[in-house]
């Protein structure tokens, strides 16, 4: 099912995987969007902590969620492929194990922020991410999510 991104997929990605004991961080837009970012984005992009007992979690919530995993995508995942892409599930789903511009997982999650239970990257580190990824359409939005991360700075600095 290709389509916006909603609210309640997150919900059941933050649930499913709790339940499974993945570790991971929302990343890229939809991480920014948990964090009050105004936009959207079609899918989800996730940053998977990568070890084998976290990458079988991973396909076991998968599993759960509806997602249709062969084989090939399975070993993928088991063994953190740098980036896998799942459209066969109830919604898109991207798996980052090794995201540009955030070298270890142990240091973005020292960082990260909790957003009602969603673990999120740190904007800086979502920033980072986009800055090396360097496509045209992270170089388009970096302008507006650095604006962003000074605003939502200062929201935090305030409270």
């Amino acid at each position: 099912m290709a389509g916006k991104f909603e609210y309640t997929q997150a919900e059941e990605i933050r649930d499913t995987f709790a339940r499974h004991g993945v570790r991971y961080l929302f990343l890229r837009k939809s991480g920014a969007i948990l964090l009050g970012y105004p936009d959207t984005t079609q899918d989800a992009d996730l940053f998977v902590e990568k070890s084998p007992a976290n990458g079988a979690a991973v396909v076991a919530a998968l599993d759960e969620l509806g997602f249709q995993l062969d084989d090939k995508l399975r070993a993928e995942i088991l063994r953190g492929k740098d980036f896998v892409q799942l459209k066969n599930g109830p919604f898109d789903l991207d798996l980052v194990f090794a995201p540009d511009g955030i070298e270890r997982f142990e240091d973005a999650w020292r960082r990260h922020i909790d957003v009602e239970g969603f673990p999120v990257c740190h904007p800086a580190d979502i920033i980072l991410s986009k800055e090396a990824a360097n496509r045209s359409k992270d170089r388009e939005s970096l302008p507006r999510l650095r604006a962003f991360l000074d605003y939502w700075l200062e929201l935090r600095r305030r409270s």
